[in-house]
């Protein structure tokens, strides 16, 4: 063989065999399929017709590993260790905006997020 000629092929066979795996990965996940890890929000309504208080519903889809579930990190739809939704301790899921405050509602219902300015958020989970 000629010098470099190795090199080249080697090359080629790394490019093709990335390609391979490309279009076996693009088929995979086809339109309306989520990444394994990942969520998307399906429907958002919001109703603000109480005065100084808007309720919020917000449906997700999640395609979570096994031992997770779909949960909320970081104010946005996440998956999540399973034994965080068994046990209703929502603030270890880490589910307030940076520099909120999670607590955890008396009936471990939901949480509240309380930003540093007093205003506190309550999200239930149904």
């Amino acid at each position: 063989m000629l010098p470099g000629w190795r090199g080249l092929c080697a090359g080629a066979g790394t490019g093709i065999c990335c390609l391979l795996v490309w279009i076996f990965y693009s088929h995979l996940i086809k339109e309306g399929q989520l990444a394994v890890g990942t969520c998307e929000i399906v429907t958002l309504d919001r109703d603000s017709s109480q005065p100084r208080r808007t309720i919020a519903r917000q449906t997700a889809r999640c395609a979570c590993r096994r031992g997770q579930i779909a949960g909320t990190t970081r104010a946005k739809p996440a998956c999540v260790d399973v034994r965080v939704v068994k046990s209703k301790q929502w603030c270890e899921m880490i589910p307030c905006s940076d520099g909120e405050i999670c607590g955890l509602l008396i009936n471990k219902s939901g949480w509240t997020c309380t930003q540093p300015g007093g205003r506190i958020k309550t999200i239930t989970v149904s």
